[in-house]
């Protein structure tokens, strides 16, 4: 295999040379949670992330806690990024990391972010290489145990890192993934996709919902910047085979389904063509010849897998 991914070393020290420091700063989370301390939510929104936080009494069993980096790649979701910086922090998690990469967005996203930056780590806002490149450069400053990036223009649910990582502590696997809400943002209407129990033969299936994935640092590899769609099914392919992973049969997350999405938007049809045509190239993973088997298997042995998950 012969991809060539990034020296994250390098884009931290392009970062530390602008003035950037390392490690970053914790989130800071006072005992009775962040929610009184950040900007109010909007007149009409109540519930979870806007008038409802994570109990902070959840981690009070534990006196220390594994480091955990969230990343945030963005560019022009102006509609959506509150509510996913508020669903990072108002997980109150204790001993948290938070990136946030934008790219130089002229829609309103670098205010939204700037209101929060006292309780953001690290963030800043300038044109770089794309989604693939923003998360590397997130990456680069990451000093957790554990990782995970959610897009900007998704969200966590709550209580999410307090249940990620005692799975992770009680199981010690290097990879924790769960299902994902997917909600129709012109319907107004969830929908519960049940991530299928990801096994080593089948990994080339696309089966993971990218915002429920969390792994260990001792795993983690940069992303193939020549992608632009399939940046995280690649990943799995190199970081997850082989390594201990775990299900959570619940939503850790939800994924905004909207017209400027890649996985809804009818332009983006040639670009994802083209990574499928990179990850099936001889110098990467090579085509999937027995791809028919493949989906049969699935389709034969999934109810039995998810019953032994």
């Amino acid at each position: 295999m012969t991809i060539n991914l990034p020296d994250l070393a390098a884009y931290r020290q392009e970062i530390l040379q602008k003035g950037g420091s390392y490690p970053l700063r914790i989130v800071p989370v006072p005992e009775k949670g962040l929610l009184q301390d950040l900007p109010s939510a909007p007149g009409d929104k109540t519930g979870w992330i806007w008038t409802k936080q994570t109990d902070p009494g959840l981690y009070r069993g534990r006196s220390e806690w594994p480091k955990l980096t969230i990343v945030t790649p963005s560019y022009n979701q102006v509609d959506f990024i509150e509510e996913t910086i508020r669903s990072v922090l108002l997980q109150n998690y204790p001993n948290l990391e938070y990136i946030v990469m934008d790219g130089g967005s002229t829609d309103g996203s670098a205010a939204i972010i700037k209101k929060y930056a006292r309780w953001i780590s690290y963030w800043q806002s300038e044109k770089d290489g794309g989604q693939s490149n923003a998360i590397n450069s997130g990456f680069s400053l990451a000093s957790g145990e554990y990782h995970a990036w959610i897009n900007s223009d998704d969200y966590y649910l709550e209580g999410v890192f307090n249940k990620v990582i005692r799975r992770f502590v009680s199981s010690g696997a290097s990879f924790i993934y769960g299902y994902v809400l997917n909600f129709d943002t012109a319907g107004q209407k969830f929908k519960l996709i049940q991530t299928y129990p990801l096994i080593d033969y089948l990994i080339r299936l696309p089966t993971l919902a990218q915002p429920s994935c969390f792994w260990s640092t001792a795993i983690h590899q940069p992303l193939w910047e020549e992608l632009h769609c399939s940046l995280d099914y690649e990943l799995w392919l190199r970081m997850v085979k082989g390594n201990k992973r775990k299900l959570i049969k619940e939503p850790l997350s939800v994924a905004n389904i909207h017209p400027g999405a890649k996985t809804s938007n009818a332009d983006m049809g040639e670009v994802w063509i083209h990574d499928h045509e990179l990850i099936c190239s001889k110098e990467a993973h090579g085509p999937v010849d027995n791809w028919n088997t493949l989906v049969k298997i699935k389709k034969l042995i999934g109810p039995i897998v998810k019953l032994l998950a």
